[in-house]
């Protein structure tokens, strides 16, 4: 079983302090009743990983904890060895006393992109709705955020976060945590002063529910920093896929940016602002060592990259900023 009490207790010091009613019986009923069988086997892999001290942190321009020379080398061996139980690796890159976690997924690329586009997050309180692992957390304690908090209900997640945290200084590793809830558990906080959700919208059967959720969490002046594939076309532009988009069964709705910015004005948010337009490349996402998957290439037209194997227009990403009022 995983511990929260810490961080619980570290919760009860911040603004977010009122979750404190809900959020331990929500963890207490996911660690009693939703692990799958994989999940007692990854726990026992992270209490497996060595015990060593990081001499060594950089959060700010990427995620590494830990340098070579701290670890010997049957220790740097069995690390990696057993960090690759936790496969696939999707969002990163993370380093770890030398070993290099290359992930499917340049997530560093996208908090580029996104960076400049930020209110300071120096003292700020964070939410991360669909963290995955967890990449962006650091990055965002990196940039000054005072408590930075992820919720993703996915298992793998879970431990592969955990598994980072170990070897975080006690310091930081206090002020970072991933939970195992899903976003229809949250409150209304209203408490954050920033609110991330990149690669959850689409995901999502009810969009302009999960864009009241996101303005739920917010405190008044708060910023929203939604990130999610678009279409091309006018306000009334959306697609729905008949059956899987780029592979994936779970994608309900890919607006156009016209259509998204007007399902945000009707939720109430306002100074929107369109930061960013990237179409994702195979050089983005792709097949590695790490994640053995099929990867962007698979989900393309051979013949057409600009479109989806099932014909849809190929993956493209606009980052939008907006406020609660």
């Amino acid at each position: 079983m995983i511990d929260y009490h810490p961080f619980l207790a570290r919760l009860a010091l911040s603004p977010a302090r009122h979750w404190l009613r809900s959020l331990p019986a929500d963890l207490h009923q996911w660690q009693q009743s939703n692990l799958h069988g994989d999940f007692a086997d990854w726990m026992k892999v992270l209490k497996l990983l060595p015990d060593v001290k990081s001499t060594a942190c950089d959060i700010e321009n990427k995620v590494q904890f830990g340098q070579a020379s701290d670890i010997d080398s049957g220790q740097k061996a069995r690390l990696e060895a057993l960090l690759k139980k936790f496969k696939p690796w999707r969002k990163g890159p993370f380093e770890l006393f030398g070993t290099h976690i290359d992930t499917e997924w340049r997530s560093d690329w996208k908090w580029q992109r996104v960076l400049p586009h930020l209110d300071d997050l120096s003292g700020r309180q964070v939410l991360d709705i669909g963290c995955g692992s967890g990449y962006h957390l650091w990055r965002m304690k990196g940039a000054g955020a005072d408590l930075v908090v992820g919720i993703d209900p996915s298992q793998l997640f879970v431990v592969q976060f955990k598994a980072l945290q170990k070897y975080a200084p006690p310091d930081i590793a206090k002020d970072v945590e991933l939970l195992p809830i899903g976003v229809d558990q949250l409150p209304e906080l209203g408490c954050f002063d920033t609110v991330f959700s990149m690669g959850v919208l689409y995901h999502r059967r009810s969009p302009i529910d999960f864009l009241h959720q996101c303005r739920a969490q917010l405190r008044s002046g708060g910023q929203l920093v939604l990130e999610t594939l678009v279409v091309d076309g006018d306000e009334q532009q959306v697609l729905m896929p008949e059956g899987r988009y780029a592979q994936m069964r779970n994608v309900w709705y890919l607006p156009s940016i016209p259509a998204l910015s007007l399902w945000m004005r009707r939720c109430g948010f306002i100074d929107i602002k369109i930061v960013d337009i990237n179409a994702t490349t195979t050089a983005e996402q792709r097949t590695t060592e790490w994640m053995e998957n099929k990867s962007l290439e698979d989900f393309l037209d051979p013949n057409d990259n600009n479109k989806t194997i099932e014909g849809y227009q190929a993956p493209k990403r606009a980052v939008l900023t907006a406020r609660r009022p």
